[in-house]
């Protein structure tokens, strides 16, 4: 009678350190690695310029709506890292000012369907709107400001409602992505258009 009562205990204990393993494997998900964004592979900007100094001016809140905080590569340290790898000072009285303006991303949740209807699709949940503004400026040696070139440019993606982290931070890689190549897009063609005189 003991050794079945024994031999019921230990395949209790068996099952239940199996349970808890399969349990414990499922809702380990391994995070993703995201390359970093870099931007040397492009042409460098050269300016008539003795330095080039970043600013970041935005603040992100780091709450609700916003979530560029939780961003793999935030567009922030994006835009910051395009300033460091194009902007290259050649020489010159005057310095480059580099200004990031708003590097922002807002959660919208989104309405879904209900009822049945609801229970058989699988709707986008969340949208996300990404902003990113910055200006280049040239100031002489009194801190006047000679010239300036800015860009300023928008997108948003939305996810499903089954979503994974790994899915939502996938999508905010892409975004971010995106939205600097629209960035160097704009920015460049700014900058030959206003800055040409310190090229």
């Amino acid at each position: 009678m003991m050794i079945m009562m024994n031999k019921l205990i230990l395949k209790t204990v068996f099952v239940a350190v199996i349970f808890i393993s399969l349990v414990g494997c499922e809702a380990t998900v391994p995070s993703r690695t995201f390359p970093g964004l870099t931007f040397q592979h492009l042409q460098p900007i050269n300016l008539k310029v003795s330095s080039v100094e970043s600013i970041l001016t935005y603040k992100s809140p780091m709450n609700a709506p916003n979530v560029d905080h939780l961003f793999p590569v935030s567009p922030g340290k994006a835009l910051a890292r395009w300033a460091d790898d194009r902007l290259v000072a050649v020489g010159g009285k005057a310095r480059g000012r580099f200004t990031i303006v708003d590097a922002s991303v807002r959660e919208t949740a989104l309405e879904m369907k209900k009822g049945i209807k609801g229970a058989f699709t699988k709707d986008q949940s969340e949208r996300y709107d990404a902003a990113l503004e910055a200006t280049l400026e040239i100031v002489d040696d009194n801190g006047t400001s000679r010239g300036f070139a800015s860009a300023k440019v928008s997108r948003s993606i939305s996810v499903r409602e089954d979503a994974t982290v790994n899915d939502r931070e996938q999508a905010w890689f892409s975004l971010t992505e995106a939205l600097m190549k629209d960035f160097n897009v704009e920015i460049e063609k700014n900058i030959a258009q206003y800055l040409a005189d310190w090229q």
